[in-house]
């Protein structure tokens, strides 16, 4: 039986306290690289299992490592030295009723196929090798997608958190990324690599933000240059951040590759082959990076599983990960007087996904709370309710994950 808790939060929204630290790690990061990759790995399984077997299989694709190459950067085009490695873990079920997949050559294809859309500089036969560790899964979890249940029983006991709205730095930080990534943004700075990590930083209504972003080495062919290229990069940032949010902020101050130093040449600035720190510098790991709205947020509680990779259909880690924001974000559009939500729904191994063995709200508002604890349970009944359609979009890829 499912307890459901509605309660009143005794602490101030988000935008109102006084300090707020908020994160975003590009597309081109190594844990986004992670993230992504493994989040491909899970869609192509889908698609493989629903093509070969009319439905999917147990898998976890959630375990993986991108260890980092070995470059030598230089102005006007360096080199990669030794190539980066991903090591792809966890289970997956290659066999029903006498038909097999290739997992090894699905999981290849998910991750080249990634890595062709998301980072221009990278080739993924050449600067990538792959090793695929992934085995067959226990009989009790894999026995789980045998039983015949249009809803399937949670394939483990877990605990997911979610809420809304957005604050002004989450969103700030957010577009910051998603603008330094964009096309427009590429074709006028095509030196700029996809490795990008923004860190806010809020005091009271003054906000701060720390970038690092890659430059490619090819593009640049001297100290001098890179030190133009920045200031121009930094010019278009703060013109994105005076059109969109001059008047959400007292003030918002900008700073740009901090570590570099003039006069140490390649030493001194952010530099790459293949515009990912993945390429030399830093390794990455699936669950390190943004959360499933896509920030990592320290003035928030988060959940403690990585969504990327995990399968969509009874692993909660993934399913309740994403479907606690959902659901807090019908929470705010459906009862305007909530300033913010948060949800928590909690599994047990072996039951249905829609019958959590907790679900609990926590809102805050300036109303009677009497009168819209109602409201807002009738939208969480009304949401677990619905959760196998959330399930479908999962499964078909219409849901971000990181």
């Amino acid at each position: 039986m499912t307890s459901l808790k509605v309660s009143l939060s005794r602490r101030p929204p988000v935008d109102e306290q006084p300090i707020e630290i908020v994160e975003r790690k590009g597309i081109g990061h190594p844990d986004t690289i992670a993230d992504g990759i493994m989040e491909r790995v899970s869609l192509e399984l889908n698609r493989e299992y629903l093509r070969k077997f009319g439905g999917l299989l147990h898998y976890n694709a959630d375990k993986s490592l991108l260890a980092a190459g070995v470059t030598e950067p230089a102005f006007g085009g360096g080199r990669v030295i030794e190539p980066m490695l991903i090591v792809f873990g966890d289970r997956a079920t290659t066999s029903f009723g006498g038909e097999s997949i290739d997992l090894e050559e699905v999981v290849k294809r998910a991750a080249k196929s990634w890595i062709r859309e998301n980072l221009r500089f990278v080739d993924p036969e050449r600067h990538v090798r792959y090793q695929v560790e992934m085995k067959q899964g226990s009989a009790e979890l894999t026995d789980i997608f045998r039983r015949g249940s249009k809803i399937m029983g949670a394939n483990d006991t877990s605990a997911a958190v979610g809420y809304a709205p957005l604050s002004r730095t989450e969103r700030v930080v957010l577009d910051v990324e998603r603008f330094l990534n964009s096309r427009e943004f590429k074709r006028d700075f095509e030196e700029t690599g996809e490795d990008v990590k923004v860190m806010g930083s809020r005091y009271d209504n003054k906000l701060d933000l720390t970038i690092a972003l890659a430059f490619v080495d090819r593009f640049i062919s001297s100290e001098d240059e890179y030190f133009k290229r920045k200031d121009e990069v930094l010019e278009r940032i703060n013109s994105f951040l005076k059109e969109r949010y001059s008047d959400a902020f007292d003030s918002i101050e900008v700073h740009l590759n901090t570590l570099d130093v003039r006069g140490r040449g390649v030493g001194g600035v952010y530099l790459t082959v293949l515009g990912t720190s993945a390429e030399g510098g830093d390794s990455g790991q699936v669950g390190r990076g943004n959360g499933v709205n896509g920030v990592i947020s320290l003035m928030r509680p988060r959940s403690s599983e990585a969504a990327a990779g995990k399968n969509p259909v009874s692993h909660v880690g993934k399913i309740y990960n994403a479907y606690a924001y959902e659901m807090a974000r019908e929470i705010v559009k459906e009862v305007p007087s909530i300033k913010e939500a948060y949800v928590w729904l909690l599994s047990r191994i072996g039951w249905p996904i829609n019958e959590p063995t907790l679900i609990a709200a926590e809102v805050h508002t300036e109303s009677n709370f009497e009168e819209i604890r109602k409201q807002v349970e009738e939208v969480l009944l009304r949401g677990i309710s619905r959760i196998d359609q959330f399930v479908e979009k999962l499964i078909d890829g219409e849901i971000p994950v990181y």
